[in-house]
């Protein structure tokens, strides 16, 4: 009868204290400003122990964590593609404004190109009236005539020299 007294007295204090055993030993480590659990102190930084959980609590059943975890990693998901969405988007902006500045680099250098040219055709036609005005030209003004077709030829040689 002691024997079955002892060991039901045993068997009642281990009910009672296991589940304090289990919970025993959980320390909150702040270290650097970032907070840890473990079930040790931290060696650098603040260890604070933490009391076991009260009697009574109930433990999530497993399918319920299972399912938890799994509407986490679907949010987690939809976050990560909604992430990827918005830097394809920022990319495909980016690479918008970089197509449209080259085309308004290009449209720049074929107006200059446009300018040149018309440059060059106004040089030359100048050169032409001025080689017309030297064969009229008698005389005196013949000589001047031709230091004007000299100087239109050189200034047309500068502008555009092809």
């Amino acid at each position: 009868m002691i024997r079955l007294f002892l060991s039901v007295t045993l068997l009642v204090t281990l009910s009672l204290v296991w589940p304090f055993a289990a919970a025993d030993g959980v320390y909150k480590c702040n270290a650097g400003g970032k907070l840890s659990y473990a079930d040790r102190p931290c060696t650098d930084g603040i260890s604070t122990r933490l009391p076991p959980p009260a009697a009574g609590v109930d433990l999530p059943d497993k399918n319920a964590v299972a399912t938890r975890d799994a509407r986490t990693l679907v949010e987690f998901e939809k976050l990560r593609m909604a992430r990827e969405d918005k830097l394809a988007r920022e990319k495909a902006r980016a690479q918008a404004r970089e197509e449209a500045r080259d085309e308004r680099k290009r449209q720049q250098r074929a107006r200059a190109a446009l300018a040149h040219r018309k440059t060059c055709d106004k040089l030359r036609l100048r050169r032409k009236w001025a080689e017309e005005d030297a064969l009229r030209a008698g005389g005196r003004s013949h000589d001047a005539a031709r230091r004007k077709v000299r100087r239109q030829a050189e200034a047309l040689a500068v502008e555009c020299p092809a």
